[in-house]
Order: C-alpha cells, then structure tokens, then sequence
C-alpha cells in the first residue's frame, strides 16, 4: 500500500458503453469514499481531445487528449458498438507506445479489440462480449478467448462488458487496498454477488432457454460447442442416452421446434455475427457454420432473415457489430 493514488486515465471511444465506464469509475469514487482517502485518481481522455459520444448517444466533454502517460498509471479503454471504426490507426500507436513503458493496460467491454489490435493480447487470455465472441475468435487467433466475465493475465485487463467493470474494479480495489474495501464498495453499490474471472458472461443452457431438463441442455451445449462441424441428432442422442425419437419429443415439448431446426438456428446466428462483425468472406462464412455449399448456406440465411448473406454484408457494411 502506497501513499500516492493509483492514477487511472480512461480512454473513451466513440460509441463507448456508458455502463461498462460508469461502473468502473464508480468504484473508484465509492472506494475513496469508504476509505476516506484518496486512494485513487482519475482522468478521462479521448483520441481527438474533443468530446465523444457513448452508445446511448450522450456527450462527454474529457479532461485531455491521449498524451504521454507515467509507467505508473494504469489505462482503460471504454469501446463499445463499432470499435472496429474506432480503432484508429493513431489510438493503436499510442496503445503499443504507452505498453512498451510496462503500463498495466485494460479493455472494458469490447476494448479487447483494440488491446488485440495493437497486438497487446497475442498468447495471452481474454474475454469480450458473448455478441462479439465468434468474430474476435476468427480474427484473433493468438489470443486464448474465454468467456469469462474478466480476465487479468499479467499487465492485460478485458471484461466482457456490462457491470463486469464492477467484478474487475472490486479484484483491483482487493489487490491493492484489501477484501474489506472491496466488500464495503460492493454494498455500496448494492452488488451482493461478487464474480471471479471462474464466472462466465452467458446465463447456464437451462436459465436461458428457462428449462431444466439435464439430457436437454447438455444437447444444446454439444450443438453450441460444434457448430463448424455439425453433429447429426442420432449421435447426440446417442451420447446422451436417448433414442432419436426420443430426443425430438424433448425438443418438440420444451421448445416447440426439431432439434435440427434448433440446431440449425444457432448456426445461422453465429453466421450472422460473422458476416456483420468480420470482413470474412461469405463462403468462409458459410463454412466456419458447418455449411459445405454456398447455395444451401444462402437459401437457409434466406428463410430465417428474409435476405441473403450478401445483401446482409451490403445493407450493413463490412465490420459493423451488432
């Protein structure tokens, strides 16, 4: 424990998630508040110095420009919707400039990309938002993805978006400044489950789709694991104990479609992120999906979204999160 704040400076890009920075910031307020100390210091910085507005579209006037920073300040990049666009060319410089000075360095929500980007996450692990999952996987290969609701490995911060700002701040609060704090901070903000980076983002199969039939989700997390090379029902019946007919009445009496049709639905989905998320070609597309042909893959897309795959990458544009 040191007498000197710790300094952290966030880096707001536009379209930034308000919640993932407000709930960061908070915690640094309440913690100093609790502690009835200054414990902790901050300022807000943009690329252009020029205010900048969050996905909800409010504007925030920052404190500075991105400039040079101490090896002892710790910086948060708060992105949000389209950071593809925000990650700039001069942002990325400035991220592996301020890296190289051994700066403890974080992305909120989908901040991950930009840590990526610049090359800051290569063999280490990370997290991101569950929507953005598919498409940082495909681009990002050196990078250990998880789904974590944080993960920390080494001087490399991401969170996965939402309060996960909050579970990521009170582990910082309890590293430096101890668990009591950290628990005062947490009621303060009427938080009453504290997650670990052993949390992951996404609700359990069964609290999402509200079923709790054990044979059923274990079905729909074989599917969610194995989209790239689809496994047929009989064998997913098979490995869970059930004979085929068996397993399309489940799937008929808890969710009102077949198992291919279920199955089917979480491929295109995946398909969809892909083509409004990467600049992946529609038959790369359509084969990370467990399609082997274009037409089939662009007749399925059709009847689920009503347009094809590339009038879907046409109206949205290349790179454009959902």
């Amino acid at each position: 424990m040191t007498d000197k704040p710790v300094h952290f400076v966030f880096a707001l890009l536009d379209n930034f998630s308000l919640l993932s920075f407000a709930s960061a910031l908070e915690c640094l307020r309440i913690a100093n508040r609790m502690s009835g100390q200054k414990l902790y210091s901050w300022e807000v910085q943009t690329e252009s110095g020029e205010m900048v507005s969050c996905s909800a579209g409010s504007a925030f006037a920052p404190d500075a420009k991105l400039g040079e920073l101490s090896r002892d300040d710790i910086v948060l990049i708060c992105a949000g919707l389209n950071v593809q666009a925000a990650a700039t060319k001069p942002l990325l410089n400035w991220v592996r400039r301020e890296a190289r000075k051994g700066l403890k360095i974080g992305g909120l929500c989908t901040g991950a990309y930009v840590l990526a980007s610049a090359g800051l996450l290569d063999g280490k692990r990370a997290t991101i938002h569950w929507e953005n999952h598919d498409s940082f996987a495909e681009e990002f290969e050196d990078v250990t993805l998880t789904k974590s609701v944080f993960v920390v490995d080494g001087g490399r911060m991401t969170t996965a978006g939402g309060t996960s700002s909050i579970d990521l701040m009170l582990k910082l609060i309890a590293d430096t400044h101890g668990e009591d704090l950290a628990n005062s901070v947490a009621d303060q903000l009427i938080y009453s489950s504290i997650r670990t980076d052993q949390d992951t983002q996404r609700l359990s199969v069964p609290t999402r789709i509200g079923v709790r039939h054990p044979k059923l989700s274990q079905v729909i997390h074989m599917m969610e694991k194995n989209i790239e090379e689809p496994i047929s029902p009989a064998i997913l019946a098979r490995d869970v104990g059930m004979s085929t007919r068996q397993l399309e009445r489940l799937f008929r009496r808890y969710l009102n479609r077949s198992p291919k049709r279920y199955y089917m639905e979480l491929r295109l989905q995946k398909a969809r992120n892909l083509l409004m998320q990467t600049d992946m070609s529609v038959i790369n597309v359509a084969l990370a999906c467990g399609f082997s042909s274009p037409s089939h893959f662009s007749k399925c897309y059709r009847a689920q979204y009503g347009t094809t795959p590339y009038r879907e990458r046409g109206t949205h544009g290349t790179r454009l999160p959902v």
